[in-house]
């Protein structure tokens, strides 16, 4: 099997396997701490907020349907079709349409092009869990996707990130109960150098808007009650400044 058939795989396995009440999965936060947040940042500098918006990697389209609300038309995109099974079980006044999309195909995110032209893009911690070899693609495809007039938010996991994640890991009592099911389907979030995105999007062709530090805030929390943050970057990019 294929590197990107294998990756398929593990994720159909999560989710089929997920529980399917929002806040079950490790990143599956509320709306208003993760694409509200976000939306303050990205808003702003659309071109045309009137474009179609892609949630790139939706899994069960919390942030989607929080994002139906603020734009026209929200289309929930991701590799795994038992993540798009549970967006739409989740979403019965059809908010959002929910396609399936692999993002690292160059014929898929042309097709999607072909289909709703220039588009915004908004994509939460998706490219550091994409295999190396996989991530300059799937940047290509956003830029496939944003065209000539859409504009991108993208969000990821900083360097600083996984010495936060090997501790909760080697956690005497294990790594916490929403972390598990990641390492356990072989889909541990990978390590993306902080100086390697910015060259993923310029060798696409995108030109970075903004840029900051945020946390990826997730729904797990520490013995002492602390919600788990992890420390990340964003970026707001399109093919102009």
């Amino acid at each position: 099997m294929s590197v990107s058939g294998r990756y398929r795989e593990s994720w159909e396995g999560f989710w089929r396997e997920a529980p399917g009440r929002q806040g079950a999965v490790f990143w599956d936060a509320e709306p208003v701490l993760t694409a509200g947040v976000h939306l303050a940042h990205f808003e702003p500098l659309l071109v045309d907020p009137g474009l179609p918006l892609v949630d790139l990697g939706c899994g069960n389209g919390t942030q989607s349907r929080f994002l139906a609300a603020h734009f026209t038309q929200v289309i929930g995109v991701d590799l795994s079709a038992a993540a798009l099974d549970r967006a739409r079980d989740a979403d019965p006044d059809e908010q959002v349409t929910y396609r399936l999309l692999d993002a690292s195909d160059k014929g898929e995110p042309e097709n999607l092009h072909a289909d709703l032209g220039d588009a915004n893009v908004y994509m939460r911690g998706v490219l550091h869990q994409a295999a190396p070899e996989d991530r300059q693609q799937m940047v290509d495809g956003i830029a496939t996707l944003v065209g000539e007039r859409g504009r991108a938010f993208l969000v990821e996991l900083s360097e600083a990130a996984k010495a936060v994640l090997v501790g909760l890991a080697q956690s005497p009592d294990g790594p916490p109960a929403k972390l598990a099911p990641i390492f356990a389907h072989g889909i541990a979030p990978g390590e993306v150098a902080d100086e390697a995105v910015p060259v993923y999007l310029g060798a696409a062709g995108l030109t970075i808007v903004a840029s900051g530090d945020l946390p990826l805030v997730t729904t797990e929390y520490r013995a002492d009650g602390t919600r788990i943050e992890l420390p990340s970057k964003w970026w707001v990019v399109g093919r102009t400044a």
